[in-house]
């Protein structure tokens, strides 16, 4: 049996190299997908734009030296199996499907005239090729709710990107044990590097380990993971009291979780850190703190780089009068919420405000405009970034240059991307992906300390 699968446009968008993830598989693309992306790659949105020109150079590179029946019928595409037979590639010519009576048919001429014309190829595939396993692939919820509505046995969302099976086994960035954590240890050699105590004990306690994870048992111990080989875990010795007695720019910890991205965050060997968390947790207050201290009191580094993902901001910030901050300023007003939490309390807080914002050299970016630049000798803060796709990520953390720092913001629950789900968010793929990399850290701030309200309302409704 061979296996079929017909791609939406959406698939080319969110993976523009999609087409070398289904092995020795024969891939079908309609006409109406071609037509889509030629239309979207002419748009402002630069993201989506850039996305679909990748899509189309992809599949001109597979199908530039072949006939048109051969295009037709399916073009082997390099590398898609090594070990094996090479998947193939095909272009549907869905504007020749006319109504029959093999396959049920959705009229064309209606709002989603598209999407009805990819669901009739794989409808007319799976008519007409009734020994083949047909699959739509989309990730669209309601393309896919129609096309099995409408007699089509395989539907799928796509799920390559998709790096763990469910969201409650995405890494936080420690592991709480139950009980005493040194009831587990059978051997352990302790060692003092300066300051520290480091503990060395065999790497089969903690399987589940990566570099930068905390350990946390119910009698108050707190490890830090220096380093890791296959045989050994570098442990150091954190007491509780020294975390939560931390400050960050006249700021303290109000719950372990935010101890440990504290000081997760202040690590000089981790240039990313990727902080998770609901609402009110304290991510952005955390990372606006850190970089504060570290410019105008360390002189780690000479500007901080701000930058949220709205939808608006996704697709352009406008062209009325007006500076790329001044454009910017309503969707960074939690930045300027949390400057006033951080001075609230001074003399004159709004000439404290404006004073930091000079001396620290704060500048808010779109999204957009820190694409092709290096950012050197900055910290960097991307806020809401739960509904980027790991395409989107990769292109903004490739940006980082030389001694600087980038902190990454989110909250899953919060994805406004129709295409977006927790499991296939750029945020998820980022956390799974670096968090062996041991110059990354990874923290889950869990704990609601906005209000009892916004506590109640996270949890509840």
């Amino acid at each position: 049996m061979a296996k079929i699968y017909v791609l939406d446009t959406n698939v080319l968008l969110h993976d523009p190299m999609a087409l070398h993830a289904f092995k020795e598989h024969h891939i079908v693309v309609p006409m109406t997908v071609l037509e889509e992306l030629d239309t979207i790659k002419d748009r402002r949105d630069k993201d989506v734009s850039r996305e679909a020109r990748i899509a189309i150079n992809a599949i001109d590179n597979i199908l530039t030296d072949a006939s048109p029946k051969k295009i037709q019928q399916g073009v082997e595409i390099p590398d898609s199996n090594i070990n094996g037979p090479l998947g193939t590639l095909a272009v549907f010519p869905d504007q020749l499907i006319n109504h029959d009576n093999k396959a049920p048919y959705l009229d064309g001429s209606s709002q989603q005239a598209n999407d009805n014309r990819i669901i009739n190829v794989a409808l007319h595939l799976q008519a007409n090729q009734p020994d083949n396993f047909v699959c739509l692939v989309t990730k669209d919820i309601n393309m896919r709710l129609k096309a099995k509505g409408s007699g089509l046995e395989n539907v799928e969302d796509y799920r390559k990107d998709q790096v763990i099976d469910d969201i409650q086994f995405m890494s936080k960035g420690y592991e709480s044990i139950d009980g005493d954590f040194w009831a587990r240890v059978e051997k352990v050699k302790t060692l003092r590097e300066g300051n520290e105590t480091i503990h060395l004990i065999d790497a089969d306690i903690l399987p589940k380990a990566y570099p930068q994870m905390f350990v946390c048992d119910d009698n108050g111990f707190v490890g830090y993971i220096r380093a890791m080989d296959d045989e050994h875990i570098h442990l150091q010795d954190l007491k509780e009291g020294r975390l939560m007695s931390q400050s960050l720019w006249g700021i303290e910890p109000r719950n372990l979780e935010q101890a440990m991205a504290f000081f997760l965050i202040q690590q000089d060997d981790v240039d990313m850190t990727v902080m998770t968390g609901p609402a009110g947790s304290g991510k952005t207050l955390i990372a606006l703190a850190y970089g504060l201290q570290a410019i105008m009191e360390e002189k780690r580094y000479d500007k901080l780089i701000v930058a949220r993902s709205t939808p608006p901001i996704a697709e352009d910030i406008g062209f009325l009068p007006g500076t790329e901050e001044e454009k910017m300023a309503p969707w960074l007003a939690a930045f300027e919420d949390n400057l006033e939490v951080l001075h609230g309390h001074d003399e004159s807080p709004f000439g404290s405000i404006e004073y930091v914002k000079e001396r620290a050299n704060i500048q808010f970016k779109s999204l957009n405009f820190m694409r092709g630049r290096s950012f050197n000798n900055a910290y960097i803060i991307i806020d809401e970034c739960q509904g980027l796709t790991q395409f989107q990520l990769k292109s903004i953390i490739t940006r980082v240059g030389v001694n600087s720092k980038i902190v990454v913001l989110g909250n899953l629950a919060q994805i406004d991307n129709k295409y977006i789900t927790p499991l296939t968010s750029g945020l998820t793929y980022l956390v799974e992906k670096s968090k062996y990399f041991e110059h990354a850290g990874v923290m889950h701030v869990n704990g609601i300390e906005r209000s009892r309200l916004a506590a109640f309302a996270e949890e509840n409704l």
